[in-house]
C-alpha cells in the first residue's frame, strides 16, 4: 500500500481525480471504462495538436516530430517488455486486435483450427467468428468456468491440437477483472502447436500490472491509450518478427512489416511516452533501480499490490464498514475469494436493480458502471442467469477512504 505522501503525489499527476467538471465532487470507480488522464498527456497533446508540420519533411519541426515518434517506439517496446518485433499505433485497441487476428488467421497455413475462450472481449472473439469461415479454419471457443470467471492453461491444453494455427487470449476481463496466466496458457499451446500464432488482448491489464510479452512467449498484443492513463483515439500494438511479415493491408511499395496506414498522429506517440515517463517516475519512488525497464516493473508490481489492497477492503470491509460480500443480497461475480482479480469487483444485489444502484451511487458522487448482458458482457452474465451487474473498478491512484465511502453508500442503499 502506498503511503499518504506518495499517494498524494500520484494523484496530483492526474486530471479530475476527485472532481468531475460536469458534476462536481466525485469518486472515480469507472477505471475499467477508461482511466484518469495524466496532466502531462493533456499538455503534450495540446502542444502537438497545434503544430501544422507533417512528418518526413526536411525542416526543423518535421525532424522533431520524427524524433518524438522514434523515441516513443522505444518507449513502447520498453513498456511491452520486448527487444524485437514491431510496435505501431492504430485507431483503437479493438481495431488493432481485429487486424492482428485477421492477419494471423488468413496468413497461417491452410486448414487447422483457431482457439480462444468465451471469456474474451468481442475484439478477438468477433474476429475469430468473422475470419475463420473465410479461411476454412475451425473456430474453437473454450468455455470458461462461469463461477470463477476464469480460463486456465489446462482448459486450453484440452482443446489445442497440432493443427492449431492461431490462439487468442484475454489477459484480464473488463467485466470481472479476472486475470489469465498468459505465460502458462502460451506454454500449454506451444507444447501442442509450437508454430501457433498467439495474440493477447492486454487492453484491460495494461494499467494494472507488469507487461512482459517476451517472457510470456506470445506473438502479438494490443492495448488502448485511454485505458492506460492517456487519451482516446489510439491503440498500440506489438507484433513478433514472424507475425509482422504475414500478409496484411499495407501501402504498395512499403516494407513487408509496415502496418500503419496513412500518417499517424504524433500526439499518440508522444502521449504514450508520457505514460512510460510516469511509470518510470513511480518506479523511481519505490527503489534505486538504475535500469528503466526494471523501474517500470517495480511500478507495475506496486500498482498491482495497491489495487489488491483496495479490492480486499471493498470485498471484506474495514474500519467498521461492511464489505460487499456481507451486504444484504450480495452476489460477487467470480466469487469473493478469487485471487486472480485485478482492481475490479462486479456484483449484484438480489433485491435491487443494478442500474438503480449505479444511479444512486452516482447521485452521491460515486462513479461506477452497470454492465448488461449484451454483446460486451453477455458471455459472462448469461451463463450466470444475470441480466446485469454493478462494475466497480479501481486503479492505483484510488484511496482506502474512497473505498470506505463506497461501502458506506452501498450499506445505506441496500437497506432500502
Amino acid at each position: 500500500m502506498f503511503d499518504d505522501q506518495l499517494l498524494s503525489e500520484i494523484r496530483n499527476r492526474f486530471h479530475h481525480v476527485d472532481h468531475c467538471p460536469y458534476q462536481g465532487p466525485r469518486i472515480f470507480f469507472e477505471n475499467a471504462g477508461g482511466s484518469l488522464t495524466l496532466k502531462s498527456v493533456v499538455e503534450v497533446n495540446a502542444h502537438l495538436s497545434s503544430i501544422p508540420d507533417n512528418q518526413g519533411r526536411d525542416n526543423p519541426a518535421s525532424h522533431e516530430l520524427v524524433r518524438i515518434i522514434n523515441k516513443a517506439r522505444e518507449d513502447m517496446k520498453t513498456f511491452f517488455g520486448v527487444k524485437e518485433g514491431l510496435v505501431f499505433t492504430g485507431e483503437s485497441g479493438t481495431e488493432l486486435l481485429f487486424r492482428l487476428v485477421r492477419a494471423a488467421i488468413l496468413g497461417s497455413p491452410a486448414g487447422g483450427n483457431v482457439v480462444g475462450s468465451t471469456l474474451e472481449h468481442p475484439a478477438t472473439a468477433s474476429a475469430r467468428v468473422r475470419w475463420c469461415p473465410v479461411a476454412g479454419k475451425e473456430n474453437i471457443s473454450i468455455a470458461h468456468d462461469k463461477d470463477q470467471a476464469m480460463v486456465t492453461a489446462q482448459d486450453y491444453a484440452a482443446q489445442v491440437t497440432e493443427d492449431t494455427r492461431v490462439a487468442t487470449i484475454i489477459q484480464t476481463s473488463p467485466v470481472t477483472g479476472m486475470a489469465v496466466d498468459v505465460a502458462a496458457v502460451a506454454k500449454a499451446i506451444r507444447e501442442r502447436a509450437p508454430e501457433c500464432f498467439i495474440i493477447v488482448d492486454s487492453i484491460q491489464h495494461a494499467a494494472h500490472g507488469v507487461m512482459d510479452m517476451e517472457a510470456c512467449g506470445v506473438d502479438a498484443c494490443a492495448l488502448a491509450g485511454y485505458k492506460v492513463f492517456s487519451r482516446h483515439n489510439y491503440g498500440v500494438a506489438w507484433v513478433s518478427p514472424r507475425l509482422s511479415t504475414l500478409p496484411h493491408e499495407k501501402l504498395d511499395g512499403t516494407a513487408d512489416d509496415f502496418w500503419e496506414l496513412g500518417t499517424r498522429d504524433t500526439g499518440a506517440f508522444a502521449t504514450f511516452s508520457e505514460v512510460v515517463n510516469y511509470l518510470d517516475w513511480l518506479g523511481s519512488q519505490l527503489g534505486d533501480e538504475p535500469d528503466r525497464r526494471r523501474r517500470l516493473e517495480q511500478a507495475g508490481r506496486a500498482m498491482a499490490a495497491q489495487e489488491a489492497y483496495l479490492v480486499d477492503v471493498a470485498i471484506n470491509g474495514a474500519d467498521g464498514q461492511t464489505g460487499i460480500r456481507d451486504l444484504p443480497g450480495a452476489y460477487i461475480v467470480g466469487g469473493p475469494d478469487n485471487p486472480h482479480r485485478e482492481g475490479l469487483v462486479s456484483y449484484a444485489f438480489s433485491h435491487l436493480l443494478s442500474a438503480d444502484v449505479v444511479r444512486e451511487l452516482n447521485d452521491r458522487g460515486i462513479r461506477t458502471h452497470v454492465r448488461k448482458a449484451d454483446y460486451f458482457s453477455g458471455n459472462i452474465l448469461d451463463p450466470l442467469g444475470m441480466d446485469s451487474c454493478i462494475r466497480t473498478s479501481f486503479c492505483h491512484y484510488n484511496s482506502k477512504e474512497e473505498i470506505l465511502a463506497l461501502l458506506k453508500a452501498l450499506g445505506e442503499i441496500t437497506q432500502h
